[in-house]
């Protein structure tokens, strides 16, 4: 019992934590970007990709070695959709996470690179995208809560 409440525990503050430095991306996403921004946005961006794959891990854990138990998820048609929420998310993450390390690249060759306003629309796009595919998950994890799809 004391497994699961950590495994949940530790599952909830990763997606919180997630979301919240993809809100952090969004508003330092902006045209005319300083260097220093820059470095800052790239590494949240490298924290986003580990949180992500903690969550990852911490919620494979939580199927196998949870109260519930993987039969439980496994024929759950919720669960799969907020899987599939999830890999939606990681997939609008990739083109944002491309362009801040060829920015960054683009960067140190020359400290006086600012990505170009249309290239940060563009990123800012996806990450809006990643944030309704975001909001999905937080639905079906509601309802699985309350048993729907068993």
């Amino acid at each position: 019992m004391l497994t699961d409440l950590l495994l949940a525990i530790a599952h909830h503050l990763l997606i919180f934590t997630l979301f919240g430095l993809l809100v952090t991306e969004m508003v330092m996403l902006q045209p005319e970007l300083p260097r220093s921004r820059l470095l800052r946005l790239a590494r949240i961006d490298l924290a986003y990709g580990i949180v992500a794959g903690l969550i990852v891990i911490i919620g494979f854990s939580r199927v196998h070695f949870g109260l519930k138990g993987a039969e439980f998820y496994e024929h759950n048609p919720i669960f799969w959709a907020k899987i599939a929420s999830f890999i939606l998310v990681g997939i609008f993450s990739i083109p944002p996470t491309l362009r801040i390390l060829r920015w960054r690249r683009a960067s140190d060759a020359d400290p006086t690179f600012r990505p170009d306003a249309t290239a940060v629309a563009a990123a800012k796009r996806f990450m809006h995208a990643e944030g309704v595919a975001f909001i999905f998950i937080l639905i079906f994890a509601a309802m699985m809560a309350r048993g729907i799809g068993l």
